[in-house]
């Protein structure tokens, strides 16, 4: 098979003319940096997710670009092209990648939080009345819906002016998204309520078919694009993070994130992300089995 692109965490090669194969790695990434380290079965982890997903939403009547799993850790697709301008879309004859990720929030975490914080994203954006500070973990009062760019360097919050001018979308179709977003992402609410988890916020991708029609494509639902705290912890009043986001804590922490943050921002060389320690990598390799086995309600062996 010929390698089509290589990705953070997957690498994706040509099936055949109208089918791509998904072949999960154990790399794992945050702030869109590649960690140089291993983490054991996170690739089998979040493909077996992914699929697990993908059935479950087809059985919702939404359309996916799912076809099989030929192996724990490889996934077959239907082919969806990546175009290089979108002005020209109309004429695309096979499917195509809407450049955008659609994130929807439901708690005040992660980079929300630090936007609260810094005074970027007032409270009653969020939903919130006047004068309303909000706390880490906080169930919003509404879901927060938002749209970064997909295909840049660097994910970059976008409006909805600019959204619709970069992927073609018309409103409606927009509205479109927003609709299945929010109706996916209560079943997995559902779902996780009666596994004792909690779905804090997460990221989807789509794309249209031939016929110009939505599908949901890539991954969702994972512990790499999604959020996920431990329900009865939650209820103590602590936060059990069952997700990438325990990484991302690790490098806050340390204070490699605000140095990053500082390169990025003065368009210096970015600092190397340094590697995990060994008994780190082992921990986050166990929170992404249990993590798929209370997603999903199947045993990892």
């Amino acid at each position: 098979m010929n390698l089509v692109r290589k990705g953070k965490v997957k690498e994706v090669y040509e099936d055949s003319a109208d089918t791509l194969r998904f072949v999960f790695t154990d790399q794992i990434s945050v702030f869109d940096k590649i960690i140089p380290t291993l983490v054991p079965f996170k690739g089998e982890t979040l493909n077996r997710t992914s699929a697990h997903w993908f059935t479950i939403v087809e059985q919702m009547g939404v359309l996916t670009h799912y076809l099989e799993m030929p192996s724990a850790s490889e996934m077959r697709v239907k082919r969806v092209e990546v175009i290089t301008d979108y002005s020209k879309m109309d004429i695309c004859t096979k499917g195509y990648l809407i450049p955008l990720e659609f994130i929807c929030r439901h708690y005040v975490a992660g980079s929300l939080l630090d936007r609260v914080k810094s005074g970027k994203l007032p409270p009653e954006e969020l939903g919130f009345p006047r004068g309303h500070i909000p706390k880490h973990g906080e169930r919003l009062p509404q879901p927060f819906f938002e749209v970064t760019t997909k295909l840049e360097k660097v994910d970059r919050g976008l409006g909805l002016d600019e959204a619709l001018k970069i992927s073609g979308l018309t409103r409606e179709e927009y509205e479109g998204v927003k609709e299945t977003v929010l109706k996916i992402d209560d079943r997995i609410a559902t779902d996780l309520k009666q596994r004792g988890l909690i779905h804090a916020d997460g990221k989807k991708e789509f794309a249209f078919d031939s016929n110009r029609d939505l599908m949901i494509i890539d991954t969702f639902g994972t512990a790499d694009e999604d959020r996920f705290w431990d329900a009865k912890a939650y209820d103590e009043g602590r936060l059990v993070e069952l997700s990438k986001e325990f990484v991302r804590q690790h490098y806050r922490r340390t204070g490699y994130l605000e140095r990053l943050e500082a390169a990025r921002g003065s368009k210096k060389p970015e600092p190397p992300i340094p590697p995990l320690p060994d008994d780190l990598r082992d921990q986050v390799s166990r929170i992404y089995i249990d993590i798929f086995e209370r997603l999903t309600g199947q045993k990892f062996g």
